[in-house]
């Protein structure tokens, strides 16, 4: 019985980070004082600390002989326009970004995939969307709309409104999936990605400037299980 119980606690901290079952804890780490709740066979992170206001310091790690090394910092990272939230009470339209440890799980942009990109990726296309509809068995999903099951129609400040990718070239030229609510929890949000700056605070993304996404999207490798830690 005391090892169901372990069994199924590790289940549930899984699910609540929004990685699969099958990773084990494996410690905190804490970087530019960002706690970073690691699994096992991590050796990549993203950490992002809020500065002041909306902005961040975000900082790409590398774990190297039983230590931890800067590969980039960026000082001028975004957040969202309504702060920072725990993962479990964010809402849908606050414009709020979780804090949290979350896996980087895919790719999309406007370029062709290019050469030593090792994250799965797919360049946006006409009629692309991420699905905000919590109608949808696809909310919180990349689909096109000519494959149907969610209201594309609906305009973006709808409350069931979606998110076409295409409205965005300059944010998502570069940008990367976070697992945030990968269980796909309906009103809690959708879309929370790591993307290129735009002219100010995020609706509850990461954000940093282009040079970091391009180095961000070269140096990730599945096999090294990254993840992006969000703290204050």
């Amino acid at each position: 019985m005391k090892k169901l119980g372990a069994l199924l606690t590790l289940v549930l901290a899984a699910g609540l980070l929004g990685l699969p079952s099958s990773a084990q804890a494996a410690g905190v780490a804490r970087l530019d004082g960002v706690a970073v709740h690691l699994h096992r066979g991590t050796t990549q992170v993203v950490t992002v600390n809020r500065t002041k206001g909306y902005h961040a310091r975000v900082v790409l790690w590398r774990k190297q002989r039983g230590s931890w090394h800067r590969v980039a910092t960026a000082k001028d990272g975004r957040i969202g326009y309504g702060g920072l939230v725990a993962r479990t009470k964010r809402k849908q339209g606050s414009g709020t970004t979780p804090l949290g440890t979350f896996g980087l799980t895919s790719a999309f942009g406007t370029h062709a995939k290019k050469k030593g990109w090792r994250l799965g990726y797919w360049k946006i296309k006409n009629g692309d969307y991420w699905v905000e509809d919590n109608g949808s068995r696809y909310y919180n999903r990349y689909r096109n709309k000519r494959q149907g099951g969610f209201r594309w129609r609906l305009p973006a400040g709808n409350v069931n409104g979606s998110e076409r990718l295409k409205d965005y070239p300059r944010q998502y030229e570069y940008a990367i999936v976070t697992s945030f609510n990968s269980g796909q929890v309906r009103h809690r949000g959708a879309g929370i990605f790591l993307h290129v700056n735009g002219r100010g605070a995020t609706a509850g993304c990461v954000s940093a400037p282009r040079w970091f996404l391009r180095q961000v999207m070269t140096r990730l490798r599945p096999g090294l299980h990254p993840v992006i830690a969000v703290g204050r």
